[in-house]
């Protein structure tokens, strides 16, 4: 009996001394995510400081700016900028009150809370809750004054043809399978410090120029000449495709409307007319020719990649029209689709240009 007994005794020792071992574990696992948190918080409230001095400052260059300008008087402003100091100094001190209840919550409870409240800073705890690193969201920057210049996405369409010595549209080329596809990002500055009736408008983009030709043709390349031939067989698919990145440059012109606020002012073209004129300059980035026919009762489809002689330098004209995002596009390339040939030929597009802001 006494034997069972310090049997049972020491069972029951091992147990308690588990649990307790694990409490313990369990306990320094949650107390270092806490301490992380708090010391981040602590942090935090530097980062509000400093957030809201910027914005403030900016604020004062736009006050500033609006007195140069003749809308305010010197002491208009000064007791504009005495406003926007308040209004800073109580954001600071409400956010950072903020802060220190959400501290106080921590340590009063030793858990941490997820409520409605953003913090700047995020840290990560792996499952074993051993620190796994800080994240910072992305700080809050002040509205500039005035912004001259903006991006956008440009997307455009349409038919692409070939035109050159005595050879005419459509001569040699499809019109319904024969396209063009331009994709790019460009950037629009406005030219005078007063108005937006003239913008600078460049990026960069990559255009696809495809041509069908017509009655089973398709290019073939001999050293430093290519030619137009007639294929073997019939073909089901016969395409050519040229692929340029290029710097486009325009000019554009056209009525805005000025939207004015206390700290900001911007210029927007929505739901007004515009017209661009300029050009483009690149590079030929790769050539493609595409085949698709029957020999033998198999279906062959074949993709061809090589020079075929396209010339490597790009250059041309374009233009466009339009109403808010959305215009009629034309371009015109003034470098030869081949370099070194008995005549040239000059790609042609017509399609619709779409400005994504």
């Amino acid at each position: 009996m006494n034997t069972i007994t310090k049997y049972v005794v020491l069972v029951t020792l091992c147990l308690i001394v588990s649990r307790v071992n694990a409490q313990e574990t369990q306990t320094d696992s949650v107390s270092t995510p806490l301490k992380y948190k708090i010391e981040n918080l602590e942090r935090l409230k530097k980062l509000i400081q400093d957030e809201e001095r910027e914005f403030l400052k900016a604020e004062v260059e736009a006050v500033n700016q609006r007195m140069e300008n003749g809308e305010l008087t010197e002491a208009e402003a000064e007791m504009k900028k005495m406003e926007l100091a308040k209004k800073r100094a109580s954001n600071i001190e409400n956010r950072i009150a903020i802060i220190e209840n959400k501290i106080a919550l921590i340590k009063r409870n030793d858990a941490i809370y997820e409520d409605d409240i953003e913090d700047a800073v995020r840290i990560g705890f792996n499952n074993f809750g051993e620190f796994s690193g800080i994240k910072f969201k992305r700080k809050n920057k002040p509205r500039k004054y005035d912004k001259r210049t903006t991006s956008d996405l440009v997307f455009a369409l349409g038919a692409n043809n070939a035109i050159g010595d005595g050879q005419k549209i459509g001569d040699k080329y499809t019109f319904l399978t024969s396209g063009f596809v331009e994709l790019g990002l460009a950037w629009k500055t406005r030219v005078f410090k007063e108005s937006n009736a003239m913008r600078f408008k460049y990026g960069l983009s990559v255009q696809w120029n495809k041509l069908t030709p017509k009655g089973d043709r398709y290019f073939v390349q001999n050293g430093n000449t290519t030619t137009l031939e007639v294929f073997p067989s019939e073909l089901k698919e016969s395409e050519f495709r040229i692929t340029n990145l290029v710097v486009p440059i325009h000019f554009e012109f056209g009525p805005s409307r000025k939207i004015e606020r206390d700290d900001y002012f911007r210029y927007s073209t929505s739901d007004h007319f515009k017209v661009g004129f300029g050009g483009y300059a690149g590079f030929n980035i790769g050539t493609q020719q595409k085949l698709r026919f029957e020999e033998d009762g198999d279906r062959v489809k074949q993709k061809i990649r090589r020079n075929y002689n396209a010339s490597p330098f790009v250059y041309g004209l374009s233009g466009y029209i339009g109403y808010s995002g959305v215009g009629l596009y034309v371009k015109y390339d003034l470098s030869p689709m081949f370099k070194d040939q008995a005549f040239d030929q000059h790609n042609l597009s017509i399609g619709m240009r779409f400005d994504l802001d």
